[in-house]
């Protein structure tokens, strides 16, 4: 059983408290393609110097600007990409705190909403690129580590950007 599974009502209650939070805080002044690369870029570094196997991409609207498969990950890796973004697309908010909020009322993410595995994944790591004054215009997404750590990846390489 994964830490994640061990969770209580009251934390994932918690947990979605807090993502709730990291999606308001992390609102950009802007987002062009050389910010989307800059991004990806910083989630490669930091991947590197920690020596993760995760793939990293980046989409500005429906254009994919920046894509990285680091050693040790699998064409797998690009499919829980594509179905974690098709999640952040759909919903508005991120693959993380999809899946957290279907948790917290104890339902299944794809049966409830009907949708097929294989093409949307709830899970953490697709975090929506929102824009001051314009709401979301793409979706960063790191794939390889627990759900969990792919999405703090993703917030700490946001946070890292908004700080310019």
């Amino acid at each position: 059983m994964s830490d994640a599974d061990k969770r209580t009502s009251d934390d994932v209650a918690a947990l979605v408290a807090e993502v709730e939070a990291q999606e308001r805080e992390l609102v950009l002044p802007r987002f062009t393609h050389d910010d989307a690369w800059q991004l990806g870029c910083l989630l490669v570094e930091l991947a590197t110097e920690r020596d993760l196997a995760v793939t990293i991409d980046v989409r500005k609207g429906p254009q994919q600007v920046f894509h990285a498969a680091r050693e040790g990950t699998t064409p797998d890796n690009d499919s829980w990409v594509a179905r974690k973004v098709r999640v952040v697309e759909r919903f508005g908010a991120s693959s993380y705190l999809v899946g957290l909020r279907a948790r917290a009322k104890g339902d299944d993410f794809n049966a409830r909403h009907q949708l097929a595995l294989q093409e949307f994944a709830a899970h953490g790591g697709a975090f929506p690129v929102r824009v001051e004054g314009v709401g979301p215009v793409g979706v960063v997404t790191v794939s390889g580590l627990a759900q969990g750590d792919d999405h703090a990846l993703v917030v700490e390489a946001l946070r890292v950007l908004a700080a310019g």
